[in-house]
């Protein structure tokens, strides 16, 4: 998902609080809509929304020391005239208790001329921290579309099983009504039910937990959304195999450029860098531009005056506080290289890992084909032997037990293909 699609979502999430409000009854969710809904209401993507704004707000604060500071102030006090004479032409209008009024008002300017740059780097390692809160973004955000993708498949999946328990038990009770058809012509032994009876309790018994799974699969879901109380709704089935062509060496390329983990990580290193130049700034001077105006007095009209003036400040001797923070800076850059190091090593692996996982399901699905093709076959001629009296029902229920196991097989290996592609699209940092 594009970070502009991401900005675009994040914008109408305020107006988008309950889950009735976002997902409708009965709606037929696909993938994509279903990562727009997780956008929208994962709580990590909200708060990590909100760790941007922070950073982005702390750029202003940097920038702030580029403009004037105005300001105003007034004030009122009651003065007590002391008990020597010889002052109290200081107070030639105090009343008969011998205090008087005091009124100010005054409006003060101070502006940075110049501090070697110093500003100019505070704003640079903002801008660069508020850069990789947005790249922590992207990353969280490419976890929770895996988390989606990872649910919404398991939900795909856990309904074909459902199916497939649904068809077992149908084709368990139709061997049933065979069983009990034979038998009461004389033509099969009682063995035969009772057999066929304790296969279509098994098979019962499987749609119970498959059913369950189902539940557990839609909740894990919603959970994945954001929204644990949605409305029923349906899924698309897209669980189909599609070739993904890709290889090794793109895979590598793709995610050395495009992963939001490793971004935020070369960003938080070139913000370190900027901290080293701001912390050496502190040996140098600053240069600041001041003036006020002020009125006074204890009578109305207030008398006035002003003060315009320019301040060179000189560090001269801090107690070595400024030489430590250079060295503290420099040893955060040291780490943050190393920790580039390492998680570049640790997107090669994932990367690898991916690309092996994904090239291994791709070859189990045509064997799992084959195999569901083989199983078919051997429950029709078992199914057709017992129909025409020459099998048994222990051989009807191996080919059906066999035919299950090779459908859930099958399924299980277009699952895997659906999430090692997943997998491999996030070790990439496809957006």
């Amino acid at each position: 998902m594009t970070r502009t699609i991401l900005t675009i979502i994040l914008l109408i999430m305020p107006f988008t609080s309950a889950a009735e409000e976002i997902i409708k009854k009965g709606e037929v969710l696909d993938l994509v809509r279903c990562i727009e809904v997780a956008m929208a209401k994962q709580p990590g993507i909200i708060a990590a929304a909100g760790t941007v704004k922070v950073n982005e707000s702390r750029v202003g604060q940097a920038a702030s020391n580029y403009y004037p500071q105005i300001d105003w102030s007034s004030g009122y006090s009651r003065l007590s005239r002391a008990s020597d004479t010889s002052r109290a032409s200081t107070f030639s209008s105090a009343d008969d208790s011998g205090s008087a009024d005091q009124y100010t008002s005054s409006v003060s300017l101070r502006q940075n001329i110049f501090d070697f740059g110093k500003t100019e780097a505070q704003v640079q390692a903002q801008n660069l921290t508020a850069g990789s809160s947005r790249a922590d973004l992207d990353n969280i955000s490419a976890q929770v579309v895996l988390n989606v993708k990872q649910a919404y498949y398991g939900v795909l999946q856990a309904k074909r099983n459902r199916a497939v328990a649904d068809e077992t038990v149908e084709q368990f009770r139709l061997h049933l009504e065979q069983a009990k058809g034979f038998y009461e012509a004389g033509a099969r032994p009682k063995f035969d039910v009772t057999k066929a009876q304790v296969d279509l309790s098994n098979a019962r018994l499987s749609m119970v937990r498959a059913e369950n799974a189902l539940r557990t699969a839609v909740a894990a879901l919603n959970n994945a959304l954001g929204v644990p109380e949605a409305p029923e709704y349906d899924l698309e089935d897209n669980l189909s195999f599609q070739v993904y062509e890709i290889t090794f060496e793109d895979a590598i390329g793709k995610a050395y450029e495009n992963r939001p983990d490793l971004e935020s990580l070369i960003l938080r290193k070139r913000a370190a860098q900027s901290s080293v130049t701001v912390a050496e700034k502190g040996h140098y001077p600053v240069l600041t531009g001041s003036a006020s105006y002020i009125r006074s007095g204890e009578d109305f009209p207030l008398d006035d005056g002003w003060n315009a003036g320019i301040t060179l400040s000189f560090p001269i001797f801090s107690g070595f506080l400024t030489k430590h923070q250079v060295l503290e800076s420099k040893a955060n850059v040291s780490i943050l290289g190393a920790n580039e190091e390492a998680l570049r090593q640790t997107v090669f692996l994932e990367v690898k890992q991916s690309y092996l996982d994904l090239r291994e399901a791709e070859e189990s699905i045509p064997a799992a084909e084959l195999v569901v093709k083989q199983a078919e076959e051997n429950l029709d001629l078992a199914t057709g032997r017992y129909a025409a009296g020459v099998g048994n029902p222990v051989e009807v229920t191996d080919a059906q037990v066999a035919l299950s196991s090779a459908r859930l097989t099958y399924i299980q290996a277009l699952y895997d293909y659906k999430i090692a592609r997943a997998n491999i699209e996030k070790a990439m940092g496809e957006r």
